[in-house]
């Protein structure tokens, strides 16, 4: 029999969604795509409230079955040029066991579909260079490098650690 694969919104306050949140993005964590680390403590513990408490954090979540498998962190920023929303996709998680099945695909659907629902006038997201398989899977739903005038180039993502 075929695995059967779901997709939707996460809900924060249902225990199982929380701790399926936790438990998919601390196995991102610990890959060596997301750091090699796992989660603090206090991110463990607080993860899914601190996503909660902000109206324009949502998550999406993948099941085999009954269990998660994928996951989606996304923030709700604000386009200045096109005074629209805009969603950024912040983390994207398939389990290793499950990866190559259209899983992290169909997610990305279903945050395309709640942009939508919410105004948003585009979707962001960052990738590692290093990582093949993520880019094409982006290049493939329509994602593209960051640019106003060809001229200028492509946009670069940098961080500023604040302590």
């Amino acid at each position: 029999m075929a695995a059967v694969y779901s997709v939707r919104r996460a809900d924060y306050a249902r225990a199982a969604d929380a701790r399926a949140i936790v438990a998919l993005l601390d196995a991102y964590a610990s890959d060596p795509a997301g750091g090699g680390e796992p989660l603090s403590d206090f991110a463990r513990q607080r993860l899914v409230p601190e996503l909660a408490s902000r109206p324009h954090a949502f998550s999406v979540l993948a099941f085999d079955g009954e269990a998660a498998v994928g996951l989606v962190n996304c923030i709700e920023g604000f386009s200045t040029f096109k005074c629209l929303p805009l969603v950024n996709v912040h983390d994207v998680v398939v389990l290793a066991s499950h990866r190559g099945r259209g899983i992290a695909e169909a997610m990305l659907g279903e945050v395309e579909r709640i942009a939508r629902e919410r105004g948003a006038c585009k979707l962001t997201l960052e990738v590692l260079s290093g990582n093949a398989p993520a880019m094409r899977l982006y290049q493939r739903v329509g994602f593209a490098g960051y640019q106003l005038d060809p001229a200028m180039g492509t946009a670069s993502f940098l961080q500023k650690w604040l302590d």
